[in-house]
């Protein structure tokens, strides 16, 4: 089969075997998949990734010795495999934390960026036949940004900012609003930013990050500071930026993953008694009822879809400054 191979920031389009199942693994066959923020960082060098990544997608499954109903499913997956099986494997009973976790297309699991990978059939959750693949790809990402809303209780008088508008922070807003109607989206692009303002979300466009440092000098003389302050700006500095917007005894959100260090002011977090909150993963079956639902609209933030054999082209795309969802067909 083919499959794309990250080494050492190249990347490669090689000839490789099926994957060999094991007992209660099903064999997937990819129909499209998603370049996600994660990926150009694990080009980059991030968990110094070396194989095939790819995480954001939708598959038919092909065999399924141990689930024989699922085969010819259309499905995605919780990319966070256990050792073992079992809730036992995992930590408190949750897979996503669990120690010696493989993680598809990002620990030592070969992921979607092929034309087969393999997965867990209890990692699996069938597509309903209303929702297309271009929005079922989606489900992954859009569980990340409602996994907030499942950490922290939010109420409808709340104040709630989400920094950063890429494909991230925008499904993060989306999400965020189905819970609190006032969250404002921050970011950088005009266009971006009217995808969120279009299903309903506040937006403020600013030219530099420089200006969040203004907004959070002006928000503390009229003591308007942000209860939550959710951070999806890809940037190693943005931490900074929300725990500056954020009030006292507010909450803010890393949603951020860079390979980069950063540097915190330790000291504002004690005195203001700031909590921070690590958000990653989410409930795939609440993104893809959401889906259903059509409570949010993705297609919108589909900039272009790319045939597998053209993944080069296609990445190179995914990276350029501004740009929108990038989807590769098999």
């Amino acid at each position: 089969m083919k499959a794309v191979y990250f080494k050492g920031g190249t990347i490669e389009l090689i000839e490789k075997e099926r994957p060999e199942l094991l007992a209660g693994e099903a064999l997937l066959k990819v129909l499209v998949a998603g370049i996600c923020n994660t990926d150009i960082e694990l080009h980059k060098g991030y968990y110094g990734f070396e194989g095939v990544p790819g995480h954001e997608f939708v598959a038919i499954v092909e065999e399924c010795p141990d689930r024989p109903d699922l085969v010819g499913k259309r499905v995605i997956a919780d990319i966070n495999v256990s050792a073992g099986s079992g809730a036992g494997n995992a930590y408190h009973g949750d897979r996503r934390h669990a120690p010696g976790r493989t993680v598809i297309g990002i620990v030592n699991h070969d992921g979607a960026f092929a034309e087969y990978l393999k997965a867990p059939a209890d990692n699996l959750y069938v597509v309903d036949d209303t929702v297309a693949n271009e929005a079922a790809v989606f489900a992954e990402p859009l569980a990340a940004g409602l996994e907030v809303s499942q950490q922290i209780h939010i109420t409808g008088d709340m104040k709630v900012m989400v920094l950063g508008d890429g494909k991230l922070g925008i499904l993060t807003a989306l999400a965020l609003k189905l819970y609190n109607p006032n969250v404002l989206l921050v970011g950088k692009h005009e266009d971006k930013l009217g995808l969120a303002s279009a299903q309903g979300v506040s937006t403020h466009c600013i030219e530099d990050a420089e200006e969040l440092s203004d907004l959070a000098a002006e928000l503390t003389k009229t003591n308007g500071k942000y209860d939550l302050v959710v951070e999806a700006t890809g940037s190693e500095a943005g931490l900074g930026y929300a725990i500056e917007l954020v009030r006292p005894e507010g909450t803010v959100v890393a949603k951020t993953t860079s390979h980069k260090p950063t540097s915190l002011n330790l000291a504002k977090i004690v005195v203001d008694e700031i909590s921070i909150v690590g958000s990653r993963c989410g409930d795939l079956g609440l993104a893809l009822s959401i889906l259903k639902q059509n409570l949010i609209s993705v297609s919108e933030l589909i900039e272009y879809t790319y045939d597998f054999d053209d993944f080069s082209t296609a990445f190179a795309h995914a990276k350029r400054k501004g740009a929108k969802k990038v989807l590769v067909r098999m």
